[in-house]
């Protein structure tokens, strides 16, 4: 059974940073990754990675944000920094057993979710 459980959310000014984390439970995979959700927008994928290499970031976060995993904590972090209001959304930690990574993932290629934790920029 894969659980997948993010915290880290919060309110920020623009300009400032959150971590997200996302701990893991069960046998998560090959390729983990964070998509957010703004409201009344479609699921899009903001960073992934894969086991054996393989790294994206959408174009909107690159040189800000930073992906990475603690493989003994089992945990999946997001660094954000000089956040934007538009990074505004609830962000989601999501999971799936397959190896490769798409250049351009989407919600399809990826198993398990957690519940998500919300992250809030203000101007």
């Amino acid at each position: 059974q894969v659980q997948l459980v993010e915290s880290g959310g919060g309110s920020v000014q623009a300009g400032g940073s959150l971590r997200l984390s996302c701990a893991a439970s069960g046998y998560i995979g090959n390729r983990m990754g964070w998509f957010r959700q703004a409201p009344g927008k479609e699921r899009e994928a903001v960073a992934a990675r894969a086991r054996l290499g393989g790294t994206m970031y959408a174009d909107s976060v690159k040189g800000r944000f930073t992906i990475s995993k603690d493989d003994a904590k089992n945990t999946l972090y997001l660094q954000m920094n000089s956040l934007k209001p538009e990074d505004t959304g609830v962000y989601y930690c999501a999971a799936d057993m397959r190896w490769e990574m798409p250049s351009s993932p989407t919600a399809a290629d990826f198993s398990y979710w957690g519940q998500g934790t919300q992250v809030t920029v203000s101007s």
